[in-house]
């Protein structure tokens, strides 16, 4: 089973809608179809941004629905708590922690719609890339079950 880290934008961009490659992302994880490598560093990220009153306008949940989400990642992820310290990304450093993450969670993929973690696209063995190209990687598979 492949092994993935999500940024912080590919779940909340689910909430905010039905439709699209995050929200295709969140049912292939509810499938089954791939292990969410987290980190303590991550979900407190996660947290924060779902929580935020500016988007409360924007989602197409509820806010306990917001919740309910981010207790069922925290249940039915891997959390990981590194131990590394990497300094990759000089641009945004608060990317870091995914980087962090796939490496010490053995992670295949790392999912984001960030410019710095994408302009990236590999670090180590890990691939680096967006919702689309996940979403296509989990199509593919599907076709071959």
């Amino acid at each position: 089973m492949l092994k993935v880290v999500l940024d912080t934008n590919i779940i909340i961009s689910a909430t905010i809608t039905t439709q699209g490659n995050p929200a295709r992302i969140l049912d292939f994880w509810r499938e089954d179809k791939f292990e969410l490598i987290i980190t303590p560093a991550i979900l407190e990220e996660m947290w924060q941004v779902i929580l935020r009153p500016v988007l409360q306008k924007h989602r197409r949940i509820t806010e306990d629905e917001a919740v309910d989400l981010l207790f069922e990642i925290q249940q039915d992820d891997t959390t990981i708590s590194p131990t590394l310290d990497l300094k990759i990304i000089k641009q945004d450093p608060t990317d870091d922690k995914y980087i962090i993450a796939a490496i010490e969670g053995k992670a295949d993929y790392i999912v984001s719609g960030d410019q710095h973690l994408l302009e990236l696209g590999f670090y180590e063995n890990i691939k680096i890339i967006s919702p689309k190209e996940f979403v296509e990687i989990l199509e593919g598979q599907q076709e071959k079950d």
